[in-house]
């Protein structure tokens, strides 16, 4: 990468104060453009789930893996709540959508209470063989009362495909028959998944991140506390297939020790540390055992970091010399945080990320672990909070003394308390994906690269004032 006229300022930059400038490009398609990360962990998009607790749990996980991405369990989850995750996603299908289910004497209420948990918006409904019978949607269920069996109100005429199409096949027995949504079932006609218009078309743009034996990719964390060889050991023996060694302050002593730690049980998985802002600290943690440093430092949106302490750095400026500093290693950093729009990934690629961390964005979606609230106008949203908050600092030390409790709930660096409306345009992490795959493919177009390593040393940048900034924003109504 490299500035605009070779103009870099003497202050630090974020995001929203950088553009890419266009070059000579060769490259007629956004479909030249692969987008498998240079880190190495499996990865086909640049994209990670952050170890949020309201995000990254296992529905979040199976979708963005079968897109290309990875999601971070949370170091707060217990363990075995992580292996049922990781078994669970580990045994997911790479191309079929995990189906909600239930029986014919299952009632309405019960279809309701699952309905958001996925974004196709039905429930399967599946006879004692686990064959489907019929499907139940919201607007089936209109005008009864809530306590009727889904024998009576669900769509009982209804098609199902063979597991053995492929993806063009299935999204055009789909439209052939003017549905958007039908269950797949095997040789015997048991259910093997669900399957819409949109997951079939998707599944010939994307191509799954995959583990070693081509199952599904899941990424867990561990803390710095504690005996941290033990919880890597678990989390290896759950599937894991990445580590994140993960803190706020991650250039300390407690990280290199943790490092330390990990490496001792670890010798054949990525392992992932942070966070850092500085060329130092990411040279630290190299040295200490990282492969891959995750960078940023108060700019996540539920983080009050920088308001409570002053601590932080403008995010651009820290992924450029952060990056560097891992690429004179031969490794990797990640940028996280600080990504609110499909051009801050393009600018965090240029600025040297191999893959790009994002949680409070994906936090108003479907897939977050979070469950689905309605507010008083009827809109659907879900409750977000940082990972340093009271919320989650309580969650944290649950199983310490009460007065232990209060004293660590004193300090908090977080929102404890965030509604993450759904958008109705873009109500599933995979329409959000869309739209980032798509910019960093047309932003790779007009650098001219094909890959991301490319997109890094062809990338132009300038600095703009605010006004640059807000002259690039689409306007949707007439002025």
């Amino acid at each position: 990468m490299q500035f605009l006229n070779d103009r870099r300022p003497s202050h630090d930059l974020t995001y929203s104060d950088v553009f890419l400038a266009p070059s000579y490009s060769n490259v007629a398609s956004r479909m030249q453009v692969d987008l498998t990360t240079p880190d190495g962990i499996g990865t086909t998009i640049p994209v990670v789930v952050a170890n949020m607790t309201a995000v990254a749990g296992r529905r979040m996980a199976e979708t963005v893996a079968r897109r290309g991405g990875v999601a971070v369990f949370p170091q707060d989850i217990p363990a075995e709540a992580i292996a049922d995750m990781t078994s669970a996603v580990k045994r997911s299908h790479l191309v079929f959508d995990t189906p909600i289910t239930l029986h014919p004497t299952d009632r309405i209420i019960n279809a309701l209470d699952l309905m958001h948990k996925r974004s196709h918006g039905a429930v399967i409904v599946v006879d004692d063989a686990h064959r489907p019978v019929g499907i139940f949607t919201e607007i089936d269920g209109e005008g009864f009362d809530r306590f009727t069996p889904l024998a009576d109100v669900m769509s009982s005429h209804t098609i199902a495909i063979s597991d053995k199409l492929s993806p063009p096949d299935l999204f055009n027995a789909l439209n052939e028959r003017r549905v958007h949504l039908a269950p797949v079932i095997d040789d015997d006609g048991r259910l093997s998944g669900v399957v819409t218009e949109k997951g079939a078309l998707r599944a010939t743009h994307y191509r799954p991140a995959l583990d070693r034996i081509g199952r599904l990719l899941v990424a867990a964390a561990v803390g710095v506390n504690g005996d941290v060889a033990a919880k890597t050991r678990t989390l290896m023996e759950t599937g894991a297939d990445v580590i994140v060694v993960d803190t706020a302050h991650g250039h300390q002593q407690k990280m290199i020790e943790a490092l330390a730690a990990v490496r001792s049980v670890n010798d054949e998985l990525p392992v992932v540390a942070g966070n850092v802002v500085t060329a130092e600290g990411t040279k630290d943690l190299i040295n200490a055992g990282a492969d891959i440093v995750k960078v940023g430092v108060g700019p996540g949106a539920m983080c009050t970091t920088r308001m409570m302490t002053g601590v932080g750095r403008p995010q651009f400026s820290a992924v450029v010399d952060c990056a560097a500093a891992a690429r004179a290693a031969g490794k990797h950093v990640w940028a996280d945080g600080g990504i609110r729009h499909p051009r801050d990934v393009a600018l965090a690629i240029a600025a040297g990320a191999a893959n790009v961390m994002i949680g409070s964005w994906f936090a108003g979606t479907f897939e977050s672990a979070a469950d689905t609230l309605r507010d008083s106008d009827g809109r659907l949203y879900k409750e977000n909070y940082g990972m340093a908050s009271r919320r989650a600092v309580t969650f944290r030390s649950r199983a310490e003394t009460g007065f232990e409790r209060a004293r660590k709930e004193m300090f908090e660096e977080g929102i404890s308390q965030s509604r993450m409306y759904l958008d109705p345009r873009t109500p599933s992490v995979e329409d959000i994906l869309d739209r980032i795959v798509t910019g960093v493919r047309s932003a790779s177009t007009y650098v001219g690269a094909t890959t991301i390593d490319e997109f890094h040393e062809r990338a132009i940048v300038g600095v703009q004032s605010f006004t640059g900034y807000t002259e690039g924003q689409p306007i949707p109504e007439s002025w």
